[in-house]
């Protein structure tokens, strides 16, 4: 019940449980090809270069930045957590001059401050992380892409967090590279990252005056092989094909806006049930800023970060994540992603917590917090 991974959709184990095919068996052929519509459907995409890169999400960022950014080209990394924080990384390695703008953690970026950045110094690509799991931010990815358009730079969006379980329209919001993750709102383990982008970066890459500098994280290759074209170009991961694709069925038998809206409820609903436990929030208020599927708070004063975290593994079998830099021993980051997004698992980690951690000053029973957080369910089927 943390930031990811996340419990597996039963649907998903069992379909990863079904009998190798090999990569270029015509039966996969179809699984590709049925993996891809789903994915541009869930995307809200038309691109042609839409598909899962092999490997966890990390490299599906990788992937995207060392084939659209060419050494010596300048690219605006906008950060307001850790992960914002890891784009900066790899775009060093890719030999990128790199600009940096820092938004303090917890607050989301203002497309203003990204408006000056690009006025000062001109970059070719703007890098943003459109939900910070490393404080339950979210971005304002469609203003900011509007923003570096206008200064002719491309946009590179890490979606881990938030693709199946919040709102994302690549086209609608003009996003060019779009990557994301399949161990968080998607229910699926991790070893994939979906990736799309558009036919006017796909053109770009192809131009390229330098060789790209990974030959694994190649997306004109890997988009080479994802078409008819079938190129040779790895051993796909076959299995995790399989577990991808029920995982996008299942989007696509919940209905997208009915998954969202169940990923918004179960997120309310943690956090009244935490705030009436006692929890203080951390982050931006409840709002479009707020990513609906993690609830940071307060580690409470008096309990130990570790050994509070360790008792609610040890002693209820719930994990749930701590922070990162230096948010670290201070945040703890409760999630409601994918097949956790139910009321089941929210009631039980509330009433875990309470039992771990006893009463906290000014906190409720665990009967008044529970009734708390039920009426956001009560609310949901309401609306279904």
């Amino acid at each position: 019940m943390g930031s990811g991974p996340s419990n597996p959709d039963p649907r998903v184990l069992h379909a990863m449980a079904q009998d190798l095919l090999g990569q270029f068996d015509p039966a996969f052929t179809v699984i590709m090809e049925e993996t891809q519509a789903e994915l541009r459907r869930l995307f809200q995409t038309r691109n042609r270069g839409t598909f899962p890169v092999s490997g966890t999400s990390r490299a599906g960022m990788e992937a995207a930045v060392v084939s659209l950014v060419e050494p010596g080209e300048v690219v605006l990394a906008v950060e307001n957590g850790r992960f914002g924080r890891l784009f900066e990384e790899i775009a060093r390695r890719a030999g990128a001059e790199v600009a940096v703008l820092r938004a303090p953690w917890g607050t989301p970026v203002d497309p203003v401050d990204v408006e000056r950045a690009l006025a000062r110094r001109r970059a070719a690509v703007v890098t943003l992380v459109h939900g910070e799991t490393s404080t339950g931010t979210l971005n304002p990815v469609a203003e900011i892409a509007a923003v570096a358009h206008r200064h002719d730079a491309l946009v590179v969006v890490d979606a881990v967090s938030t693709l199946g379980g919040a709102r994302l329209d690549v086209d609608g919001w003009d996003v060019d590279v779009c990557v994301a993750g399949c161990q968080k709102c998607l229910g699926c383990p991790s070893g994939l990252a979906p990736v799309t982008y558009s036919d006017g970066v796909a053109r770009r890459m192809a131009k390229r005056g330098t060789l790209i500098r990974s030959n694994y994280l190649d997306l004109t290759q890997l988009e080479r092989y994802w078409s008819p074209e079938r190129l040779n170009h790895h051993t796909a991961p076959t299995t995790m094909v399989y577990g991808l694709r029920e995982a996008l069925r299942l989007v696509a038998d919940e209905g997208l806006e009915t998954r969202i809206r169940r990923h918004e409820a179960a997120g309310q609903a943690m956090a009244a049930g935490l705030r009436a436990l006692g929890f203080l929030p951390f982050g931006p208020p409840p709002g479009p800023l707020k990513m609906p599927m993690l609830t940071p708070v307060l580690v409470p004063e008096g309990v130990d970060d570790l050994k509070g975290r360790a008792r609610l593994l040890d002693e209820q079998g719930i994990e749930i994540m701590g922070a990162f830099g230096g948010l670290a021993g201070q945040v703890w980051r409760v999630g409601t992603m994918g097949y956790n997004a139910r009321r089941a698992p929210v009631l039980r980690t509330l009433t875990a917590l309470a039992a771990v951690l006893g009463p906290l000053p000014g906190g409720a029973s665990i009967g008044e917090a529970l009734l708390e957080a039920d009426r956001y369910w009560e609310t949901l089927a309401a609306a279904s």
